[in-house]
C-alpha cells in the first residue's frame, strides 16, 4: 500500500431494484494543495546545487579574457628588457593556452535539438499504405469492432462507453488487421507496422536536417510492447545503412514515458562522445498491443492507442547552437515503482483464456497523480524564478495549521506546454491540479484529438503543434510531460534558441 494519502470521489449509481442506489467510491488524481514532500524539493535542490558547480567553470572566460588583455600589452620593447624576458612570454602564453584548453575541456557541452519528425502518411503512399492502416472515426472503430466477431456485446457497449468520453476524434490511425475475425498478434505484422512509422518518421527526419545516416554515432530506440530478435534499432541500421561502430540501444518495456528516458540515454551518450549525432527513435506497435479478450482493465490500451512514431536529432557540437531549435535545459525523472500498487497499476499479463494484453488499474490516475506531484516539486526548484521560490519557502516556513501550503505558479517557469495526451480526463485533472489556462492545454488536447494516444511519441506531436501554429518564440520554454508503467513521471525542458517557423514536414498539415 502506498504510504501517500489516497484521494477519493464518489458516484451514485442506481442498482436496478425499485428505489436500490449504492454509492461507488473511485480512487483520482491526489489534490496538489493538500500537501508538499519536501524529500522532493530536497531532492531538486540537490540537482540544482550540482549544475551550479559548473558556475566556476563560467567564471573562467572573463578571467581569461583579462589575462589576454593583460597579455596583449607586452610589446616586443618589453621582450628586450630584463624584467620580461622570452622566456617568460612563452611560459604565459602556454599557461594561457593551457587553461583555455581546460575551459573547453571541462565545461559540459549543451545538448541541442536539431529538428524532429512525427511520422503521418504522405498523400503519394496512401493507396499503397491503406493495405496495412486505415484512418477510422469513433463510430467506424465500434462497427469493425462489432463485426471482428473478437468481443462480446458487453465488451463492445464498455468500448462505445469509453470513447465517447475519451477526447479522440474521427480522423486516428489503426493498423487494419486487427479488425480481422479470430485475429491473433504475430511479429510480421508488429514488425511490418514498426517499420511503416519507424522509417518514415527518419526519413522526414534527415530531409530535414540534412544530416547523412553515415554522421550518426548514437542510436536510441524505445518501444514498450514489440521486442524482437534482432531487435528494432537494427532494424533503423539496416533500412539506413548505418555506420558499422554505431552505439545502438534498444529500451523496450517501459511504457509511454520510455521516449523521455531515450532522450537522457542520448545526452548522456553525447557527454561520453562528443561532437556527435544522435538519433532518437519513439513508438509504440498498436498490433502488438491490441486485446481481443473481454477483460474489463485490458480493454482500455483498444480504446485509446493509436499509430505513431516520433524521430528527434540530438547533437553536442557546440556550433550547432546557432543551427538547433532548442536546448535541452534540465530533465527529470521519477519513478515511483518501489510501491507495489504503482508497479502493478500497468501490465502485460494473459487473461483466463490466454490471451495477452496490458492491464490498467482504476487506481492509475491516482497513482499517476502522486508521480507527477513528485516530478514537479523536484523540477520546481531548477525552473522556477526565484521570487516564487522565496514565496514558497515563506508560506511553507509561516503557514497557519490546517491550511493548504503554497504551491508554485508553473505557468512562470514554461511558455508552452506538452503533457502525454492520454485521455481526456487526466488532462482534466492536470490542468485542474495545476491550475492551467486553456491555452496551455491546447496542444495536449489537439493531440488526443487528432492523433489518440500515441504513447512516447505524443509530446513530440503536441510539440509538433505549437510549430505548426507558430507559437515558438526565441528564448521560450517548453515543458514536456510524460508518464509510463513502472510507474513513472518523466519531465523535459527545452529552450528555444531561435523563432520557429512552420516547418516544411509536418503531421498538422492538412490533406489537400
Amino acid at each position: 500500500m502506498s504510504k501517500e494519502n489516497e484521494e477519493f470521489s464518489t458516484e451514485i449509481v442506481q442498482n436496478g431494484v425499485e428505489d436500490s442506489f449504492s454509492v461507488r467510491v473511485r480512487p483520482r488524481m491526489p489534490d496538489f494543495l493538500s500537501s508538499v514532500n519536501l524529500k522532493y524539493v530536497k531532492l531538486g535542490y540537490g540537482y540544482l546545487i550540482t549544475h551550479r558547480l559548473y558556475l566556476l567553470l563560467l567564471l573562467a572566460p572573463p578571467l581569461l579574457a583579462a589575462f589576454f588583455a593583460h597579455l596583449g600589452n607586452f610589446t616586443w620593447q618589453d621582450l628586450s628588457h630584463h624584467n620580461h624576458g622570452l622566456t617568460e612570454a612563452l611560459f604565459i602564453s602556454a599557461l594561457f593556452f593551457f587553461f583555455l584548453y581546460l575551459y573547453f575541456d571541462f565545461t559540459p557541452r549543451s545538448t541541442y535539438l536539431l529538428d524532429f519528425a512525427c511520422f503521418r502518411p504522405p498523400n503519394e503512399f496512401k493507396a499503397y499504405l491503406m493495405r496495412i492502416f486505415m484512418q477510422v472515426s469513433k463510430v467506424e472503430f465500434i462497427e469493425l469492432v462489432r463485426k471482428s466477431g473478437n468481443f462480446n456485446d458487453t465488451t463492445i457497449e464498455f468500448k462505445e462507453r469509453v470513447l465517447k468520453k475519451s477526447g479522440i476524434g474521427d480522423e486516428t490511425y489503426m493498423p487494419k488487421g486487427v479488425f480481422r475475425p479470430n485475429y491473433r498478434t504475430s511479429l510480421n505484422t508488429g514488425r511490418e507496422e514498426a517499420s511503416m512509422v519507424m522509417v518514415g518518421a527518419v526519413k522526414e527526419l534527415l530531409a530535414a536536417t540534412k544530416v547523412r545516416p553515415k554522421d550518426i554515432k548514437i542510436l536510441v530506440v524505445n518501444c514498450g510492447i514489440l521486442n524482437t530478435t534482432p531487435s528494432l534499432s537494427s532494424l533503423i541500421v539496416n533500412h539506413f545503412k548505418l555506420r558499422h561502430d554505431i552505439h545502438s540501444f534498444n529500451l523496450g518495456g517501459m511504457g509511454c514515458a520510455a521516449g523521455v528516458t531515450a532522450i537522457d540515454l542520448a545526452r548522456d551518450l553525447l557527454d561520453a562522445y562528443p561532437s556527435s549525432y544522435a538519433l532518437v527513435v519513439s513508438t509504440e506497435v498498436v498490433s502488438s498491443s491490441w486485446y481481443t479478450g473481454n477483460d474489463t482493465d485490458m480493454l482500455i490500451p483498444n480504446c485509446f492507442f493509436r499509430m505513431g512514431a516520433a524521430a528527434i536529432m540530438l547533437s553536442n557540437f557546440r556550433l550547432h547552437r546557432w543551427r538547433a531549435k532548442y536546448e535541452l535545459k534540465q530533465l527529470v525523472r521519477t519513478h515511483k515503482g518501489m510501491d507495489n500498487r504503482s508497479h502493478k497499476s500497468i501490465h502485460q499479463r494473459e487473461d483466463s483464456e490466454g490471451r495477452r494484453g496490458i492491464s490498467v488499474s482504476k487506481d492509475v490516475i491516482e497513482i499517476g497523480g502522486h508521480a507527477l506531484k513528485a516530478n514537479i516539486t523536484t523540477l520546481g526548484p531548477l525552473v522556477l524564478p526565484v521570487s516564487e521560490q522565496l514565496h514558497f519557502f515563506t508560506n511553507l516556513l509561516f503557514k497557519k495549521r490546517k491550511t493548504k501550503p503554497y504551491i508554485p505558479d508553473y505557468k512562470l517557469a514554461f511558455e508552452h506546454m506538452c503533457i502525454l495526451a492520454t485521455s481526456k480526463k487526466v488532462l482534466d485533472e492536470i490542468q485542474k491540479n495545476l491550475e492551467l489556462t486553456e491555452e496551455y492545454m491546447e496542444a495536449s488536447r489537439k493531440t488526443l484529438e487528432r492523433f489518440g494516444n500515441t504513447s512516447s511519441s505524443s509530446i513530440w506531436y503536441e510539440l509538433a503543434y505549437l510549430e505548426f501554429n507558430s507559437r515558438v518564440k526565441r528564448g521560450d520554454r517548453v515543458c514536456q510531460i510524460a508518464f509510463g508503467s513502472g510507474f513513472k513521471c518523466n519531465s523535459l525542458v527545452w529552450k528555444a534558441l531561435r523563432n520557429v517557423r512552420t516547418p516544411k514536414y509536418s503531421p498538422w498539415i492538412k490533406d489537400e
